[in-house]
């Protein structure tokens, strides 16, 4: 996403790229560490500035 800032991501994508294989697991496994992500990067976790949700499509990283 650092490489890619203002690319909208979904969860299936983040899924195989960070654990290497196709999404078949937990739907909330990409949630959960998209929440402890902002929780160290975000001055207000929950109005995310940085990491954004674009609801329905996935997560994008504001430069």
């Amino acid at each position: 996403m650092a490489q890619n800032p203002n690319v909208v991501f979904s969860k299936d994508r983040l899924f195989e790229a960070v654990w290497g294989y196709d999404y078949v697991s937990d739907a909330a496994t990409v949630s959960v560490h998209v929440n402890r992500i902002r929780e160290k990067i975000e001055d207000d976790a929950r109005n995310p500035k940085i990491l954004e949700t674009v609801w329905g499509a996935g997560y994008r990283l504001n430069s």
